[in-house]
Formats: structure tokens, sequence, C-alpha cells
């Protein structure tokens, strides 16, 4: 780092699932850590084990309080921005606190970063903002329009990221996480992801439900896929890379019916009569997009990313987790 000054790195959304991980990453690597979160989707329980490090301070606020967020870029010389509201269905169902959250919350980090001379800021995007595109794979320079709120907000996200490095010379970077799953990712609650939440149902021998006849496919990303990319966009010195955006994810794609194939392979090495639960299947969910993969040739090129986990690997590490975790 040069100065030999402890880097301090802001993580917003510390005690949500993200968030949390890169909390625990980057306290393993000596950095100080300033972690935020209102405990609005986020768990104390995430953030319970590094309450007594010394290189880890907890504020407990929200991001659509301006003088919060002035008070967590204080003394800070980078910011992990991953606070937000996810969820599609709902910002269907709320989309006016969505867009508090997501866009003058964001928009409060932004000024709030910019005024403190924060030397970088890397913020959650999401793989949302490719709409209604049918392009596969997914291409940074080439969206649709958006299908839900949660989409929309994403997407102006990354508008004002693109503003603040133009007017302000912050130095900015979005990535776009397309569907991350792995350890602490919260498998209750109405919102909770498709993988966490089916893992808990086939434990507890309950069918879990898909969304259509199970052909639609996903980038499925592993957790230290998205730490990595996070890392690589912090401390990248290629000007390249800087005020952009990038896809996060293994660039492959998986059905949800070979996603709980695996998965109840994988689980059944633990309770072999998980092998016989019965999956269910639904109507399509409004908002959902049918296939979804990205390129990763833009990540590979300006900040040598190379996933780590692809997702049969990944899924498999997620799954012992939650085995010894859920109990």
């Amino acid at each position: 780092m040069g100065n030999n000054v402890q880097p301090t790195i802001l993580i917003t959304g510390a005690a949500g699932f993200i968030g949390s991980n890169l909390c625990e990453y980057f306290l393993s690597k000596d950095f100080k850590i300033v972690g935020l979160d209102n405990f609005s989707t986020g768990h104390q329980y995430n953030i319970e084990p590094f309450l007594s490090h010394n290189n880890f301070t907890f504020i407990e606020g929200d991001i659509r309080d301006f003088s919060t967020c002035q008070q967590a870029v204080s003394d800070v010389h980078y910011v992990l921005h991953q606070a937000a509201l996810g969820s599609v269905p709902r910002s269907i169902h709320d989309p006016i606190t969505t867009n508090a959250v997501n866009v003058t919350g964001f928009l409060n980090m932004l000024v709030a970063s910019r005024d403190a001379g924060v030397k970088r800021f890397v913020y959650a995007a999401s793989s949302s903002t490719y709409g209604d595109s049918v392009e596969l794979p997914k291409v940074e320079e080439v969206i649709g329009k958006p299908l839900s709120p949660y989409a929309i907000t994403k997407y102006v996200n990354e508008l004002y990221a693109d503003i603040f490095g133009k007017t302000y010379g912050l130095s900015t970077i979005g990535l776009r996480y397309f569907n991350v799953f792995g350890r602490k990712q919260d498998p209750s609650g109405a919102y909770a992801a498709v993988i966490p939440k089916f893992v808990k149902q086939l434990v507890r021998k309950e069918s879990p439900v898909i969304n259509g006849d199970g052909s639609f496919s996903r980038d499925f990303t592993y957790i230290d896929n998205v730490i990595q990319m996070n890392e690589l966009a912090l401390f990248t010195t290629n000007d390249k890379a800087i005020n952009t955006v990038y896809n996060t994810a293994v660039g492959d794609q998986t059905t949800l019916n070979e996603m709980v194939t695996l998965l109840k392979s994988y689980l059944s090495v633990f309770d072999p009569d998980i092998a016989n639960v019965e999956v269910i299947y639904g109507p399509n969910r409004v908002g959902d997009i049918p296939h979804s993969k990205a390129s990763i040739e833009k990540a590979k090129q300006l900040l040598n990313y190379q996933p780590n986990y692809q997702f049969a690997a990944g899924l498999k590490e997620a799954v012992t987790w939650y085995w010894e975790n859920l109990k």
C-alpha cells in the first residue's frame, strides 16, 4: 500500500450475506473494517464473530440517512457498497422502499464518499439490469429494458456512478452480480434466494416449488468468486479498468432442474431419504427472465479475473456448510 497506513474499508450491508463474507475475508487479510448495517435484511449473528476483533468497527445505521453515511466514510480509504434491498418480488410489492434504499441511499453513499476523498467506490450492481435483452451471453455494453422496480434501481446506480466518475473524479466500479449463493445466505423469509430456500426445504423433506417447468437457467455464482471480484476491483491499478461495470459470474448456465438434481445428490450423502423428495412445479414468476448467462471476458481482460469455483464445486461447499449450520 506504500504509505504504511493500514487501509480501512467500509463495507455497507455488513450483516448481510455478501457483506459479512467480505468482512470475514478482509479481516483475515489484516485490513481495518468499518461495517454499516440497519439489520433490515442482515442479521446480528453474521457479524457476531467480528465484534471482538480489534480491526472491526460496527455502525448500526441506515444509508437513507445522509449523516450516517458521512459518519461511516470518515477516515475510510475504500468503500464496498453492498447495502440494498434485493429481490424482484419485494420491489414489485413495495417499489417506494426499494427506491428509497437503492437509489437515495446509493446517492447518499456516493456523495459522502466523494466528499471524504475515498480512493475507490466498488458497488453491488445486478444482472437484473439486462432486463428484456435476449442476447446470450450477457455482455456489459448491451442491455435491455428493466423488468422490475428493483432492476430500475440497480441500473440507476450504474448511471449515478458513471456521472460521479466523469463529473467529480470518483473512482467507481460496479459488479453485476449473477445469482450469488453460498455460506451465510439466509434460507428463511419471503424473499429467500432459491438455493438456500431449496436446501432448507429438502433437509426438512419438504417439496421445493420450481417456478415454471424448470427449464429456466441461471449463471449461479459461488460467493468466493464474488469476494475475488471485489478484491480485484478495489485494488486494480489499470486505469482502463475503472469507472465501468463488470459481470460477476462464472460464465455458464444451469437450469433449475439441473440445480435441484445436484442439490438432492449432494444432500443425500448426509441423508439418503432426501433423494426421494418430490419437486413441485408452479407458475412462472412475474418479472423473471428465462435465461441468464454472463460473458466474463471483460473481467478477465481488465481485472485478470479467473473464477475459482465452477457451479458444481461451489454448490458442494455450500451444501456442506448448510448441513452443518441449519441443524
